[in-house]
């Protein structure tokens, strides 16, 4: 059951730590079956991985798979990249804890991460980057605010802080295999990171795009089935919510304490509980997708502004089922375990709210679904891992190597890359092995954050308001990193209180007592870095007429199919 020192932990986390190891392994899955599912599905990969390599025939393509994808495969990839085991799993079982209010992150996803980003910012992006002759997001920052040394410190931003983030999903992907197959850990890991690695490097940003609507694909039919089964299970879908309604008096007295009131309410406003859900949870991942290197550089991977519109239609479909099914299922998991064991979920699985979903689907699915997930689990987390590996090697490779060590004046842009893609593995590969999972789980939600706060802001006065300066960029970003780090470290519970940096200094667990410590750094560093960024932008020269001219003036720029440099 959880208690307050552990409601912190939960907060910050966005992967699954470790799920038992006896936990597939103990329902009977018929073994063989599962592993012909996945050599058909390796095959498939491989084949589309293939196709990407063979069609890569330019920097443009390996960058920005040649900047003509077409909506359906834009839509479904920017989705899988976003979604991987975490809002599965991890989010899924934070939902069976804290209730249906995480439906709220859904919608949000959803206004932001599509409706918003794709009708609002990708329309702008795609032509202002493709006049730009930009390839990669620390590119397009770089030359929008004439700044090569801008370019760099971004690229070495995704490049130290991104593998922590991918070392997550290494993390999650590797245990998911080690349960289901029965291999050890760090031959799970190494396969895993092979066989993504190996197709990102050969195949570029096209095998990413394919594999990724591929593995998105699967992703849709394995959670609709999941909603269809789970509503049958309980007897429709009124009797499934009406059930749930009346557990309220079966929350652990420690959650009503902090807030929680029952699964398909609210916490309490201002509440501890109220407050960890909606800025850590709701307000943390929700705005921060719109600022993911890895997924805003995908707006200038399509040939015009008519494909943004249409992957709308394919995006927010797409994204609803995937977290807001695991919002739906996780909550009714109560209702489940309490009909066949008599407790909540949480008791059920000994307090592990990373195993709610995993039991859940072992115990009340059937066996040819329960593969089906697996499939399900296993794009979810090479989807995103591929992204990562793109980006991550695109940010040293390209923009810290070519355009900032070379000044761009080196021709070999697909060779750096590859060597970019190696060294940020193996970086992420190394954190997988060392780092505990709870510090991983940690430092998912704090890259995500971070990225708001470094770059929403300059991005977004990149794309619409002419005055904004290079000095006001440099400014924007540099307030929002530290102070997120500086909130991290002194203020936010959930790492400060483990860090331990401020109990050393100064005595105290935070600075700051009461719900300021449950205030997610978002809230705080990304309406300061705007402020600086206007203020700084007012205060500096402005940029050239000539830029601004070009920039905001003309509607449109013809763009050649070898733009990317």
């Amino acid at each position: 059951m959880l208690d307050s020192s552990s409601l912190t932990h939960i907060a910050s986390s966005s992967v699954n730590d470790i799920i038992p190891s006896d936990l597939f392994h103990s329902t009977g899955i018929n073994m063989p079956a599962l592993l012909a599912l996945i050599f058909i599905y390796m095959i498939a990969t491989i084949g589309l991985a293939w196709y990407g390599y063979k069609k890569t025939t330019s920097d443009a393509d390996y960058l920005l798979a040649g900047r003509k994808t077409n909506s359906l495969v834009m839509a479904v990839s920017y989705g899988a990249t976003f979604i991987s085991t975490s809002a599965i799993i991890g989010f899924g079982g934070v939902a069976a804890a804290y209730g249906m209010g995480m439906l709220w992150l859904a919608f949000l996803n959803i206004l932001v991460g599509i409706i918003i980003a794709f009708l609002v910012f990708g329309p702008v992006m795609r032509k202002m980057g493709q006049f730009l002759h930009a390839s990669t997001f620390p590119e397009f920052i770089g030359k929008r605010f004439e700044s090569r040394g801008l370019q760099s410190w971004i690229g070495i931003f995704i490049a130290v802080t991104m593998p922590l983030y991918a070392a997550s999903v290494l993390i999650g992907s590797a245990r998911f295999i080690e349960t289901t197959l029965g291999i050890n850990y760090t031959t799970a890991l190494l396969i895993f990171a092979v066989i993504v690695a190996a197709y990102v490097i050969v195949g570029g940003m096209i095998s990413v795009m394919y594999t990724d609507a591929f593995q998105g694909g699967i992703m849709f039919v394995g959670m609709f089935l999941l909603l269809v089964l789970t509503y049958v299970k309980l007897g429709g879908v009124i009797p499934a919510h009406e059930a749930l309604s009346n557990m309220v008096s079966l929350v652990p007295a420690n959650l009503v304490a902090i807030g929680h009131q029952g699964w398909t309410s609210m916490p309490v406003f201002g509440s501890q509980l109220w407050w960890t859900m909606i800025s850590s949870l709701i307000l943390g991942v929700g705005i921060g997708i719109i600022a993911q290197p890895q997924l805003a550089v995908r707006f200038m991977m399509v040939k015009d502004k008519k494909t943004l519109k249409r992957a709308v239609l394919a995006g927010g479909p797409f994204i609803f089922m995937m977290v807001g099914v695991a919002y739906i299922v996780g909550p009714l998991s109560n209702v489940f375990f309490y009909n066949t064991t008599g407790k909540i979920a949480l008791d059920a699985v000994g307090g592990n709210i990373d195993a709610i979903i995993p039991v859940y689907i072992n115990s009340a699915m059937p066996e040819i679904f329960v593969l089906i997930f697996m499939l399900s689990l296993l794009s979810a987390a090479m989807s995103t891992a591929s992204s990562q590996f793109h980006t991550m090697g695109t940010a040293v490779g390209y923009d810290l190597i070519r355009n900032g060590i070379f000044k761009g004046k080196s021709v070999h842009t697909i060779l750096f890359t590859r060597i970019g893609i190696v060294i940020t593995i193996i970086m992420a590969v190394i954190l997988a092995f060392y780092l505990p999972g709870s510090i991983i789980a940690r430092a998912t939600a704090i890259f995500m954050g971070m990225c708001t706060a470094a770059f929403l802001p300059m991005y977004a006065g990149a794309l619409f308001w002419p005055r904004m300066t290079k000095t006001g960029a440099y400014a924007s970003f540099a307030v929002g990193f530290f102070v997120s780090i500086f909130w991290y470290v002194f203020v936010h519970a959930a790492e400060a209180v483990p860090i331990g940096i401020c109990q050393k200094l100064f005595g105290v667990a935070t600075l700051l007592p009461g719900m300021w410590a449950y205030v997610d750094p978002i809230l705080i560093a990304t309406p300061l870095s705007i402020i600086v960024a206007i203020v700084v932008s007012l205060m500096t020269k402005p940029p050239s007429e000539k830029m601004v001219s070009e920039l905001f003036k003309k509607e449109e720029e013809p763009v050649s199919a070898e733009s990317a440099s």
